[in-house]
């Protein structure tokens, strides 16, 4: 049952419940959190990032390495931001904030996986093409199919062919060579789910993760709850986050790198058992 949306402007609000029945939350003060730090990708699509006279890191790509074994240091990324700024990498004008942190936390149970965001969205982005989400928050699940997604993370669905690139079809959508994303996002006007996939399009319906939502709001801290069914005990999956602030649609969005989520197995995020 839906619960009516309470003024944002009291710390810890409940925002949304969504259409759905509530579900036992865990207990996420015994949750380890992992800050994850998302980026402005500026226009550096797959095509970009495996091309060696553009992306000098396609030499350890080649041996395997992943994205974030190159990146990430000290929980921090080590981008060359102002590169990502200027106009050969965005042409339209990067936000005003290119990086900030995103905690994620992860449970599961027989039935369910629950994986938390909390974030700070900032406000100083170059578009606003979103004029009825203020935010939106996305994470994508890849499935064994997707090509390297264990290095990638969600840059095999970028392309730069895709709408929003620089000169692109306005109708192209994200989509992969082979295999799936799973795909679920909150989006803040009505609260809205979106149980998705990525293969050879984009879709926003139609996923069969049966995905949930719950969000709140302190202060300028959103706190964005994601329950959907759980892949199964033992696996590894390979996921990444993308936040939409400061009403940014398409490639203006602030992205993780590819990182594993562990359920009762090893992983960049461990899902703990409730």
């Amino acid at each position: 049952m839906s619960k009516t949306m309470v003024s944002t402007a009291v710390a810890g609000v409940l925002l949304a419940l969504g259409s759905h029945a509530a579900i036992a939350a865990p207990d996420w003060g015994k949750v380890p959190k992992r800050d994850v730090h998302v980026f402005h990708p500026g226009v550096t699509p797959i095509e970009w990032a495996t091309k060696k006279a553009d992306h000098s890191g396609t030499a350890g790509m080649k041996k395997g390495e992943t994205c974030a074994g190159c990146h990430e240091e000290k929980g921090a990324l080590n981008f060359n931001f102002k590169r990502l700024a200027d106009k050969e990498l965005e042409p339209k004008g990067a936000p005003k904030t290119m990086t900030f942190p995103v905690s994620v936390q992860a449970a599961y149970d027989a039935a369910n996986l629950y994986i938390r965001l909390s974030f700070k969205a900032p406000a100083g982005g170059a578009d606003k093409g979103d004029k009825d989400n203020e935010v939106k928050a996305t994470i994508l699940f890849a499935d064994a199919k997707v090509p390297q997604a264990d290095q990638f993370g969600c840059w095999q669905s970028c392309h730069a062919d895709a709408k929003t690139m620089p000169g692109a079809d306005d109708k192209k959508s994200k989509y992969v060579a082979a295999g799936a994303y799973e795909l679920v996002q909150w989006a803040s006007k009505g609260n809205k789910v979106s149980d998705g996939s990525v293969t050879t399009e984009r879709k926003m319906s139609g996923g069969t993760t049966g995905a949930k939502v719950e969000a709140s709001k302190a202060g300028d801290t959103y706190t964005v709850t994601f329950t959907r069914k759980n892949p199964g005990e033992g696996k590894s999956l390979p996921f990444g986050v993308a936040i939409h602030a400061d009403h940014s649609h398409g490639r203006f969005h602030h992205v993780s790198l590819g990182y594993k989520l562990g359920i009762g197995a090893d992983g960049d995020v461990k899902a703990v058992k409730q």
